[in-house]
């Protein structure tokens, strides 16, 4: 993206992990730049604070080429599949090999970049396929019923294909998406973990280990290879409490012989993320104003902040003790403590809003108080409930928040909505639970993948699949299945 002047990446109205891609206007032939063209990026909503980002060069996101639908993958390249080539195919079950309207299959062999069309059954196929049900069998399925273990296979090879070697996990496999979001891939880590892919879930922690900041904090989100940021992005301080997390949900379903070790190698990262979340409170416990998963600047502490940094400390005390370093375990536990107070005293009152000024409502973050991030709080319930009421759309689904300055529109957005599933199932409440995730799955579309929209008519749109939903339903299958979803305890 262009260096000056550079927009914060805002599109909130587009996605929780949307697309701020330039394209240019003005004075110039077709294919060429000329001095008068000027950047021009896709809409954020209204009323947040712009820090110095360019107004007035924002434009409609229908301008974005389609997303992709599907992927084809060989687990070290991956190839999206527009709609165009989706209608009337299926993938061959538990694979990610495409059988086509006419029979033939396409899919992407082992060492290629590009997929190829062969005719059915072909045995190099074959075998791609064999690879793909041999690892989903590795690891374990969750879901009750035939059509949820379907929605956890197709998640789980989804977010495999988004995997990249280097422990990179893109959010999605179109312009836009092709990155890694520390929060994303935290989720990914944890769902890896939970079902039995240890080696997976180990790599991302690794790739967040190789691209934390000096002073202990993530940009917003990298480039694939790692190299870095490809804008000037607004870096969010949530990251410092969910890549601990994850690694403390890693760490508890790891194989013993080996976890120590690797938690060793990984600690460094802890101490700095903890210590810097830490260092980031102020005399009321809180942490300052910073861009929460809306990735939208706020004026003042969010709870898709605070909540995280919650969990990320407890995580990181727990950590510590078990590699005997009491100095460290002590800091961080304190820490959480004054940070939970905090949120006791100016969140609690306001049923856990948005904001600590109540003027920017209701947030579908509450669910980051509850299991497995943070023990839930006793008034906790009670606001789950009265958030979920208050975003619920017609179309069945949920808006990220109803803040009165950045209007969502009619789409449903999967993650916000899958975390009330997950929050639910993880505190034992099943029976609410289940509906909400049945909602999600029924919006797979036609090739079983989990978008990141749903339309005002109840049709998936965006990005599919979404590694951040897929993420959340295995997680929260994981929870229905009775698996120990726990949160980091707290220790003050």
């Amino acid at each position: 993206m262009p260096a000056a002047p550079l927009v914060r990446w805002a599109a909130v109205a587009a996605a929780l992990a949307s697309v701020a891609l330039p394209v240019c206007v003005a004075e110039s032939s077709v294919g060429r730049r000329s001095e008068g063209e000027r950047p021009v990026f896709f809409v954020r909503p209204l009323g947040h604070q712009s820090h110095g980002d360019a107004e007035g060069r924002y434009a409609p996101l229908s301008m974005l080429v389609a997303p992709t639908v599907g992927l084809l993958s060989n687990t070290t390249a991956a190839e999206g599949v527009p709609p165009a080539l989706a209608g009337g195919a299926r993938y061959v079950e538990r694979s990610h090999v495409l059988r086509m309207l006419s029979g033939r299959w396409r899919y992407l062999p082992a060492g290629r970049t590009a997929s190829v069309v062969v005719a059915s059954e072909d045995p190099t196929a074959r075998l791609q396929i064999a690879e793909s049900r041999a690892w989903l069998a590795a690891g374990r399925v969750p879901g009750g019923s035939a059509a949820r273990r379907a929605a956890a296979e197709r998640a789980l090879l989804a977010m495999r294909a988004l995997l990249r070697p280097n422990g990179a996990m893109a959010a999605g496999w179109s312009p836009g998406w092709m990155y890694s979001w520390p929060r994303d891939s935290s989720f990914a880590s944890a769902a890896f973990a939970h079902t039995g892919h240890d080696a997976e879930a180990y790599r991302i922690l690794r790739y967040s280990a190789a691209t934390q900041r000096a002073d202990g904090t993530w940009e917003a989100r990298t480039e694939l290879d790692g190299s870095g940021p490809p804008d000037s992005r607004r870096w969010q301080l949530d990251a410092n409490g969910w890549v601990p997390w994850a690694t403390w949900q890693w760490y508890r379903t790891a194989p013993p012989a080996t976890r120590v070790a690797r938690l060793t190698a990984l600690y460094p990262m802890i101490r700095k993320a903890a210590d810097h979340a830490a260092a980031s409170l102020g005399a009321d416990g809180l942490p300052p104003a910073s861009p929460d998963y809306w990735e939208v600047m706020t004026t003042t502490a969010n709870i898709g902040t605070a909540a995280p940094l919650l969990a990320g400390l407890n995580a990181a005390a727990d950590l510590a003790d078990e590699l005997d370093r009491s100095q460290d375990a002590a800091r961080w536990s304190g820490a959480a403590g004054r940070l939970s107070t905090g949120i006791a005293r100016r969140f609690a009152a306001l049923g856990y809003q948005r904001t600590v000024d109540g003027r920017h409502g209701r947030d579908s973050a509450v669910a980051f108080m509850a299991p497995p991030f943070n023990t839930a709080p006793a008034d906790l319930p009670r606001a789950l409930d009265t958030t979920y009421k208050a975003l619920l759309l017609p179309n069945g689904g949920l808006t990220p928040g109803n803040d009165p300055t950045a209007p969502w529109g009619a789409n449903a957005w999967t993650p916000s909505t899958s975390f009330f599933a997950l929050a639910w199932a993880a505190t034992g409440r099943a029976a609410k639970a289940g509906p909400v995730l049945d909602w999600v799955l029924a919006k797979r579309n036609p090739l079983g993948e989990l978008p990141e929209k749903v339309d005002r008519a109840g049709r998936p749109s965006s990005v599919a699949p979404l590694a951040w939903t897929g993420s959340i339903v295995v997680l929260t299958l994981v929870a229905l299945d009775g698996g120990a979803l726990a949160a980091p305890p707290p220790r003050s």
